[in-house]
């Protein structure tokens, strides 16, 4: 798991017996992304999918829509006392012709794992504009397959095995495909891995598709589906009343504490069949 994991000396007591062993946990270590040699922010995250999580960042920002206005990801000399490279700075070249980020995207701290947005000057500035709408999808999705996807993003969770402190998202097709997984401290991180996975292999928008994820359903967590043009989002947890506000505005289908055969449908109930019965 390479960089994903680090042991650490833990006192573990079970039933008033106490003893000392190595621990698995996450790693968590900050990226700085840059935008042509320029700094741009700097998110905690789990490292692994470097390149994707700083593609799907750009994409939720609105930055760039398609993998032709990417023309070049890397890594840049990192700062260890010893010289070496420590991995932790992205550098995206754009292509030619693709405007830079605007200066107010500029974010002069550091991102927590846990909120991408905080920082954010005012909740205007997050209403980013996309680049097509999800409110005209035709997904269709039957209750029985929804049900099924939290057991099998878990079962994808490799990392989280031997850690049990990571968040997941999954990219699934109406049929139950899953499509594509990725791990992180940050749920905005996982979600953005997934989106910069799709986008760097020229799939974005992500029509007919549902992401589905292992947490809460945040505001943010709605805008980056948006903005990836994914039309059903799913959480294992509650949505925020932004988040249902936003999902309501944009057309997408926001289903929140989905577990086993139970779930809350608060927006996009449509897409969803058989069609809920009124309460």
């Amino acid at each position: 798991m390479g960089r994903m994991t680090a042991r650490r000396r833990v006192e573990r007591i079970r039933e008033r017996q106490a003893a000392y062993r190595a621990d698995t946990l996450v790693v968590e270590e900050p990226m700085e992304i840059r935008v042509g040699g320029r700094p741009l922010t700097v998110t905690m995250r789990t490292p692994g999918d470097d390149f994707d999580l700083a593609a799907g960042f750009l994409a939720s920002e609105g930055v760039v829509h398609r993998a032709e206005e990417i023309a070049a990801i890397r890594y840049c000399a990192g700062t260890a006392s010893d010289g070496t490279n420590t991995y932790n700075v992205v550098d995206v070249t754009l292509a030619p012709g693709v405007a830079p980020p605007d200066a107010s995207l500029e974010r002069n701290f550091s991102t927590t794992s846990s909120c991408g947005l905080c920082g954010k000057a005012s909740i205007d500035a997050v209403h980013t504009s996309a680049g097509w709408t999800v409110a005209e999808d035709g997904l269709r999705l039957s209750r029985e397959t929804l049900t099924a996807f939290p057991e099998r993003l878990r079962a994808a969770q490799r990392v989280f095995e031997t850690t049990g402190g990571l968040h997941a998202a999954g990219l699934f097709t109406p049929d139950g495909e899953l499509v594509c997984t990725r791990e992180d401290v940050g749920r905005h991180n996982a979600v953005d891995k997934v989106v910069g996975h799709a986008l760097r292999s020229g799939r974005l928008p992500l029509r007919g598709t549902v992401l589905m994820v292992s947490g809460r359903a945040s505001f943010e967590l709605v805008q980056k589906a948006v903005m990836a043009g994914i039309p059903f989002l799913a959480a294992v947890s509650a949505p925020s009343s932004l988040a249902v506000d936003l999902a309501s505005e944009r057309g997408l289908t926001l289903v929140g504490f989905l577990r086993g055969t139970s779930m809350n449908v608060y927006t996009g109930h449509e897409r969803l069949q058989p069609h809920p019965a009124a309460s």
